[in-house]
């Protein structure tokens, strides 16, 4: 662990970026309201300051006093002077990772910088892995990140835009050969692009379509994923031919993205087939538009003249029989000059797509012209690294097609009940198949996809909403076939419960014709089908849902077009939201180890799919610690993970800082799968008692959160009031509804919401609430126990990341200003009660896991992000206190005051910017 000198040496270059940024702040407020502006912030971040470093009566009822007496307009400019604030520090944080990066690559000790792709390779190489294993570890490694458009990113485009700019100067101002008038300009265009950042409204006027977010979804494909996502592969190419020389290597497009932006129709009803299709279009025209700016690049490059090359025969013939085909305008002209003319025939059939027959039909007519190239540039060219830009295109083209990124479609399992119970219904199949049993659905299922008879009828009329479900599976099937298979490859089906839950989808697939059962008894099936195990009941029941499927020679027919391959969806939103982090995550590691462990004995291969949130109630954190806290043999299985809204601009927003996050994550699962292919002992160690442990914990855990979270009758009451849940759907942050239905149910409320009020009213129960129960109540039952807890954190990284995310969680709640909140809770008597049953928690949560970790305060062991989190404490309690003082005026109102609406939601923005996260 590095001492406080050193961790302070390391900042040094971080804490001169945020003052200089926050000076530049300062001279804004003074130009916008003048010095009083500028002496009520300081004077408010004081009083904050002062009370977090010696509380008392004093210092707090001044503060009240100040924040009280603040009124329009001043109280808005103070409310965004804190924001923009921590978008800043946030900015400067992320520069800060970029430095280090770079300083770690300029070490002339060549220091290799942890989870770095060097790092993975050096480490293989140290443990005697051949390259026959890791080769053959490469070509079964799948990692696939999906982004989507939850409702989670409080910041508007435009100001991430502004804040990109920032960032790019920050970087340019670290460069050492600066001359004096180079620094200058910088600072002052630093300067102006803090000045937009201030006069630039941050909230949205208007709730975002669908489309926007479709949008805002390329933007980072656009922006940065299209050139790092291929960087990564062949960095970790290049590593292996340094480290293990004279090898052959071929390492494939392990690492993907997806998306489900414009595909997720789970509880969104904006998100119709017609939006489905446009989404696709618009994937394909920026692909298609990246393809055509690298080309033209490369057309520049390639000069070469057959005057002093030879190209081989095949690209010759190519060139003569295909130039004739376009416009003699559209050809080049330099008859010797081979490349461009192949490179002119191939822009133009790109241009062609969706016009003529010309036009490339699927993306490996592309990828065949480019080898072409490749493979004639090689036999002239001394160099294969001097065809570095051509042979990323290629990577770039496997990797992204004319799709750019594979949409998943996902809806409730509820939707495609009634969907098929009316179809059966209406050929007389059953009157109410919904009334059935579970086995009797499955048998009722398999009959009738072992028929290859349709059961939906041409000229019936149907309801609106079977109507619409027979319209999404039609446009997949047309989507298959305009934009290719790989645009739609999964349906996800929220809330699984059942094994008939899956087979509902391939009926309906049936329907459509992307399911066909031929004559001769074999099964085309276009479509995966993935089960979404939410809550923790779902969780448990998963493995015999899963093996129910296996044993019916139906499923394993699809199964069988699909390599025998399934994808399994683990939902951490609602797992966590139903019964505590604790005992959600626990399920979650149990879960997988069992379906791991039955689906070897089917022969099946897997795909887990971790849909996790950026906050840390909803399964939030780094990649690489993500992917380490599984059971470690699923590592070798494919992993898919969710990529959501509040965490897209943190890690995709700038070049160095996305690379730097896919690094990490393809070296940690290049590791992982490794060492599970040789079946070391030390990556497969995981004791019995360690697990009987965990069941009792968990146990515990969840008793104590149910008892507050569904068996207290007030505790609704308590959620409504005590956090800014009624405010938090004024924020114009997504296209989909807060809620599953019209209703106030508690079932019914989507965890983000859930999530984003306990965190911004600092008492972020979901990510921690309960466990302090469990593990003190283990502690308490013998002597030994605390040793074997703390055994467990030492050598089991699910145990270590469970207690690491439970530090985190509760450093960044903060029970002083989430006691605030209490008073916003009419009852007092009511408030007082289940508050204290909180802040008893997290008290008797901190004891234990200080003695599990061995830690003299939370964050110990992560000093850096322990000093941030310290840092940033004083700007943030204003916001709290002021949200508190406007929520009780807006609240008290008899008319919704707009005015004080729009405060409250730059409290929420700013207070999501200063803890990083959202929902």
């Amino acid at each position: 662990m590095k001492t406080k000198s050193q961790t302070n040496d390391l900042t040094t270059p971080l804490r001169r970026d945020i003052n200089a940024l926050g000076n530049m702040l300062g001279d804004i407020l003074v130009h916008h309201g003048g010095e009083e502006l500028l002496n009520k912030v300081e004077t408010i971040r004081q009083w904050t300051k002062d009370l977090r470093s010696n509380p008392n009566v004093s210092t707090y009822n001044q503060l009240k006093k100040e924040i009280q007496y603040l009124k329009p307009p001043m109280r808005a400019q103070v409310i965004r002077a804190f924001s923009i604030y921590f978008h800043l520090v946030n900015i400067a944080e992320q520069n800060h990772r970029i430095r280090r990066r770079r300083e770690y690559q300029l070490r002339e000790d060549h220091d290799v910088q942890p989870f770095s792709l060097e790092s993975a390779v050096l480490n293989l190489k140290k443990n005697d892995f051949s390259k026959e294993v890791i080769q053959d570890v490469l070509n079964r490694l799948s990692l696939e990140l999906i982004i989507t458009a939850h409702p989670t990113e409080a910041t508007r485009r435009t100001v991430l835009e502004t804040q990109k700019r920032i960032a790019t100067i920050l970087k340019e101002l670290d460069q050492p050969n600066l001359t004096v008038r180079e620094k200058e300009s910088l600072q002052d265009s630093l300067q102006n692009e803090v000045t937009v950042l201030w006069q630039t409204e941050e909230l949205r006027n208007r709730k975002p379509t669908v489309m926007d977010e479709v949008r805002n979804g390329l933007y980072y494909f656009d922006e940065t994923l299209f050139d790092v996502l291929p960087e990564v592969h062949q960095e970790l190419e290049a590593r292996l031919e340094e480290h293990y020389p004279g090898e052959d290597w071929s390492v494939p497009n392990f690492l993907r993205f997806g998306s489900w932006i414009g595909g997720d129709r789970d509880g969104n009803p904006n998100v119709t087939p017609e939006i489905t299709w446009e989404t696709l279009g618009k994937q394909r025209s920026l692909v298609l538009e990246k393809y055509e700016e690298v080309l033209v690049e490369l057309m520049k490059r390639f000069s070469h003249s057959t005057s002093q090359v030879t190209v081989t025969d095949e690209l010759m013939k190519s060139v003569e029989s295909e130039e004739g085909l376009i416009p003699e305008d559209k050809r080049w002209r330099a008859e010797r000059e081979i490349y461009r003319r192949k490179f002119a025939i191939i822009l133009e059939r790109l241009r062609q797509i969706g016009k003529s027959d010309f036009a490339y039909g699927y993306s490996d007519e592309l990828l065949r012209d480019l080898y072409q190239i490749k493979e004639s540039a090689e036999s002239h060219q001394p160099n294969k690294r001097e065809l570095k830009k051509l042979s990323k295109l290629i990577r770039q083209v496997e990797l992204f097609g004319f799709h750019l990124a594979t949409l998943d479609i996902r809806n409730h399992s509820g939707e495609h009940e009634s969907a098929v119970a009316e179809l059966l219904n209406k050929v007389r199949i059953t009157e109410d198949y919904s009334a059935l049993n579970e086995q009797e659905k499955l048998d009722v299922l398999q009959d009738v996809l072992s028929d290859p008879r349709p059961v939906s009828l041409l000229n019936e009329d149907y309801s609106e909403s079977t109507r619409k479900m027979l319209d999404v599976f039609q446009m997949i099937r047309k989507a298959h076939v305009e934009f290719g298979k790989r645009s739609i490859e999964v349906y996800l089906i929220s809330m699984t419960e059942s094994a008939s839950d899956l087979l509902e989808v391939l009926v309906l697939a049936k329907e459509a014709g992307i399911y066909r059962l031929h004559s001769d008894g074999t099964v085309k099936s276009d479509l995966n089908i993935a089960p979404l195990l939410e809550t923790v009941d779902d969780l448990v029941a998963g493995p015999e849902i899963l093996k129910t499927l296996f044993d019916m020679p139906v499923y394993a027919k699809h199964l069988n077009h699909h390599n025998n391959h399934q994808e399994i969806m683990l939902g951490y939103s609602d797992g966590s939201k139903d019964g505590g982090t604790l005992t959600a995550n626990w399920r979650l590691y149990k879960a997988q180890q069992e379906i791991h462990d039955m689906a070897n004995e089917y022969n099946v291969g897997l795909k887990f799919f971790h849909g996790r949130g950026g906050s840390l109630g909803r399964g939030g954190g780094t990649l690489n610690r993500s992917l380490l806290s599984q059971p470690v043999e699923t590592l070798g299985d494919g992993v898919k993970i969710t990529e959501q809204g509040e965490v897209l601009s943190s890690r995709y927003l700038l070049r160095d800082i996305a690379y730097r996050s896919l690094e990490q994550g393809a070296s940690t699962i290049l590791e992982g799968a490794a060492n599970v292919s040789k079946e070391s002992e030390q990556s497969y160690h995981r004791e019995q008692s360690w697990e009987d442990a965990m069941e009792e914990i968990s146990g515990v855990a969840l008793k104590k959160y149910q008892s507050l979270v569904f068996e207290d009758p007030d505790f609704l009451t308590y959620f409504n009031e005590a956090t800014p849940l009624q405010e938090l759907g004024e924020l114009n942050i997504g296209s989909r509804p807060m809620k599953r239905k019209d209703s106030s149910k508690f079932e019914n409320l989507r965890a983000i919401p859930w999530v984003f009020a306990w965190s911004q009213s600092r008492q972020l129960i979901p990510a921690w609430y309960a466990a302090g129960s469990g593990l003190s109540s283990y502690v308490d039952k013998g002597e030994d126990n605390l040793k074997l807890l703390q055994h467990m954190y030492e050598n089991w990284p699910f145990f270590r990341s469970t207690i690491n995310n439970l530090q985190m969680a509760l450093t960044k709640a903060d029970i002083p200003t989430a006691k605030e909140y209490t008073s916003l809770v009419n009852d007092k008597e009511l408030g007082e009660r289940i508050s204290k049953n909180i802040f008893d928690e997290y008290e008797r949560t901190k004891e234990v896991l200080l003695k599990i970790s061995g830690d003299d305060e939370l964050l110990d062991h992560q000093p850096t992000i322990k000093e941030s989190v310290r840092l940033r404490n004083p700007y943030v309690d204003p916001l709290n206190f002021l949200q508190v003082e406007l929520i009780k005026e807006l609240r008290q109102s008899e008319d919704k005051n707009e005015d004080i609406l729009t405060e409250v939601l730059l409290t929420i923005s700013g207070i999501a910017a200063g803890l990083r996260n959202t929902g």
